[in-house]
């Protein structure tokens, strides 16, 4: 009984005391000031920002591997008949039907400019001349230009068609001018680098690669092209490799990895998440004081692992804003 009155008076006591203590009142938020069109952005005080990350930017060299997956798209075979030409087996049979019908399409226009037209053009000149003594009528001659002009008709049609399989080659990454050198013991992958990328691969540089089929191997290539056309749908560009092949281990259609070494000295960059995109035009919040954003315009450049290099538009020292960034670009813009 005497347990009951005690633990009964604590209660009491407990209920008395909250009763007295007085509720503080929640501190009203106080909306950030946006002026200058947007431009900059000042907070109550620096207790708003701790949302906000930022670093201090030094220039500097920026360093990276690009790694992209790839496949033996073609390998160079010498011929067993002793062919003047070495074989080039494609993992395509398209583009093996297309290489194939061009090489006939270069044999034709041979025949055609060395041959056909040329015979024709002297059988029309001879008809002239025939004509001039006498020897030959108009008809003749008429006759004899017609023919020429049929011979030059069908040369114009070879090389149309040339160019349509050339072209379909050269958007799958060769060159022709590089496969009719193609020697014997080479291989040739094709790999898609991001259209973004594609300025730091070189051609003549060197890269590493791996292949599924021989696991725990590393192997030494050179970038041999870059193709001239970006892919609408991935923007990606087809880059070429070109490596040693002479024990004919790699076969076409083999997948591989490739992985190139980038490199940018004495340059600006940022963080890519420190970026934003407006209407087509890139913006990073530079903090200008303890509770002040300042939206930059930047002009950039490549992109290098997880850093954008930046031309123009900030300066050594800088603080630039690395976490928070949709928030300030939602008050920045108004939405």
């Amino acid at each position: 009984m005497k347990s009951l009155i005690v633990n009964t008076t604590l209660c009491l006591v407990l209920l008395t005391s909250c009763k007295h203590e007085e509720k503080k009142p929640l501190e009203a938020y106080i909306a950030p000031v946006v002026t200058n069109n947007g431009t900059d952005i000042t907070f109550k005080d620096t207790t708003e920002m701790r949302g906000f990350t930022t670093e201090k930017l030094l220039a500097g060299g920026l360093s990276a591997t690009v790694t992209a997956p790839a496949k033996v798209a073609a390998t160079v075979l010498p011929s067993d008949t002793g062919a003047a030409q070495n074989i080039i087996l494609f993992d395509d049979t398209e583009l093996a039907a297309n290489y194939t019908q061009l090489l006939q399409h270069q044999a034709n226009i041979k025949q055609e400019t060395a041959v056909n037209v040329k015979q024709k053009e002297i059988e029309y000149q001879r008809t002239q001349d025939l004509k001039l003594h006498g020897a030959a009528t108009g008809q003749d001659v008429l006759n004899a230009k017609s023919s020429l002009s049929m011979e030059q008709t069908n040369l114009a049609n070879e090389k149309s068609a040339l160019i349509e399989h050339e072209t379909k080659l050269k958007a799958a990454g060769f060159d022709m001018s590089v496969l009719k050198k193609a020697q014997s013991g080479v291989a040739y992958i094709i790999c898609d680098v991001a259209e973004n990328q594609v300025g730091n691969v070189k051609p003549g540089a060197t890269c590493t690669l791996t292949f599924n089929s021989f696991p725990g191997e590393t192997f030494n290539g050179k970038i041999d092209g870059i193709a001239d056309a970006v892919d609408n749908a991935t923007r990606m560009i087809k880059v070429r490799i070109k490596i040693a092949n002479t024990d004919f281990r790699f076969k076409a259609g083999m997948f591989a990895n490739v992985s190139f070494g980038i490199k940018e000295s004495n340059t600006m960059s940022v963080n890519k998440f420190s970026l934003i995109t407006v209407q087509g035009k890139s913006y990073v919040f530079v903090k200008k004081s303890p509770a002040v954003f300042e939206r930059r315009p930047v002009v950039t450049s490549v992109q290098i692992g997880d850093r954008v290099t930046v031309l123009s538009g900030l300066n050594s020292g800088d603080e630039v804003a690395t976490g928070g960034v949709m928030q300030l670009k939602g008050l920045s813009f108004g939405y």
